[in-house]
C-alpha cells in the first residue's frame, strides 16, 4: 500500500492527503460491496423465494450505496463543517440511490396537488384500464377491467401502478370533466332491407333508452365548460349510414356512463331484436357467398343482356 501511494505521489502528481483520501476511499467501497456480496451469497443459498431474493438484493443495494456516498463523503469532506452543505449532499446521493422512490413521491404529490384522477375514478394508463381503489405515498391500486374480459368489466385482478408513471405515459380519465363516454353500436342490414325504416327503428330505440344520459350530459358540459375547452354540437343519440361489402351498416351513437356501457348496449340490442322480428322486411346482414344473376335481378334497367341475345343493347 506504501508503495501505491508513494507511485501516485511521485507519477500522478497527488498531493499526501489526496492519495490519503483515495486509497482510503477504495478500501472503503471494497468491503462495503465484499460485505454485500457475501451476505446475498449467502441468502441466495438459504432461501429459493424469489421474492424473498429481490427483496434483499434491494435493501442490500440501497444500504450499501447509501453508506458509501456518506462515508467517502466524510473522508473527501472531513474539514467540512457546514450542516446544511452535509445534508444537500446527503440529499443529492439518497435521490441518486433510491430515485425511483423520489419519483414516485414526487408522482404522489403531483396527484395531491393537481388532481388529475381520486379514489374512485376509471382510467387507463400504461396499456392498463380500471378504477382507482387506493392511492398511498409509492404507488396506488386499480381494479382492472377489460383485458380478456369483453366490454369494460371488471378481471377481478388488482393492479399496482407506481406513481412516478404519471410523469412518463398519457392517462386518460373516464370521470374527469365530461362524465360520459360516447359509445357506438353497428347494425349490419341487408341492401334488401328497408334500411329507412330500419333506421327510423333504431333512432326510437336508442332516444327511449339514453334520454335521460343526454339530459345529465347538457348539464355536466355546462358546468365543466367554465373549466375545460369541452365544446359538442350535438349531445343526442344519433344513427349514422354507411354502405358495406355485405349490406347497409346503421351505427347507433349514444352518451352513456362508462361503468353501463356493457349493460346500456345490451338494453338497446334486446330492443332491436324484438322490433326487427316484428318486420319481414328487414333482415340482418352477415358474410354469405351469393350467386347473381345480373341479366334477372336488380333494377330493370340497369340489367345485363340476356345471354344469347346477340345485341347488347336489347332486352
Amino acid at each position: 500500500m506504501l508503495i501505491f501511494k508513494q507511485w501516485l505521489s511521485e507519477n500522478v502528481g497527488f498531493s499526501d492527503s489526496a492519495v490519503h483520501n483515495l486509497t482510503t476511499s477504495v478500501a472503503v467501497l471494497v468491503v462495503l460491496y465484499g460485505a454485500r456480496y457475501i451476505i446475498l451469497r449467502t441468502v441466495l443459498r438459504q432461501t429459493e423465494s424469489i421474492t424473498k431474493r429481490y427483496r434483499w438484493r434491494k435493501a442490500l443495494t440501497y444500504s450499501s450505496t447509501f453508506l458509501a456516498i456518506f462515508l467517502v463523503g466524510r473522508i473527501w469532506l472531513e474539514g467540512l463543517q457546514s450542516v446544511a452543505t452535509f445534508a444537500g449532499l446527503l440529499a443529492a446521493g439518497l435521490t441518486i440511490a433510491l430515485q425511483d422512490l423520489v419519483v414516485n413521491f414526487a408522482g404522489w404529490l403531483f396527484i395531491l396537488w393537481r388532481r388529475p384522477f381520486d379514489v374512485g375514478d376509471r382510467i387507463e394508463i400504461a396499456d392498463h384500464t380500471g378504477d382507482v381503489i387506493d392511492l398511498r405515498i409509492f404507488m396506488f391500486s386499480m381494479m382492472e377491467v377489460g383485458k380478456w374480459v369483453n366490454a369494460d368489466q371488471s378481471t377481478g385482478r388488482v393492479v399496482q401502478i407506481p406513481n412516478g408513471l404519471i410523469f412518463k405515459r398519457t392517462l386518460a380519465n373516464y370521470h374527469r370533466g365530461f362524465k360520459h363516454i360516447w359509445n357506438e353500436l353497428g347494425v349490419l342490414v341487408t341492401f334488401e332491407s328497408d334500411w329507412e325504416k330500419a333506421k327510423s327503428i333504431l333512432q326510437t330505440i336508442v332516444d327511449d333508452r339514453t334520454q335521460h344520459f343526454s339530459t345529465m350530459a347538457q348539464e355536466e358540459l355546462r358546468r365543466s365548460a367554465q373549466q375545460l375547452m369541452i365544446f359538442y354540437n350535438k349531445l343526442t343519440p344519433i344513427v349514422w349510414t354507411e354502405v358495406k361489402d355485405s349490406g347497409v351498416m346503421l351505427t347507433i351513437r349514444y352518451l352513456c356512463d362508462p361503468r353501463r356501457r356493457r349493460s346500456t348496449g345490451q338494453e338497446i340490442w334486446e330492443d332491436i331484436l324484438k322490433e326487427f322480428a316484428k318486420h319481414d322486411d328487414i333482415d340482418f346482414a352477415y358474410p354469405t357467398v351469393r350467386y347473381y344473376l345480373n341479366h334477372l335481378e336488380g333494377k330493370e334497367n340497369a340489367r345485363a343482356p340476356a345471354p344469347g341475345s346477340g345485341n347488347p343493347g336489347s332486352q
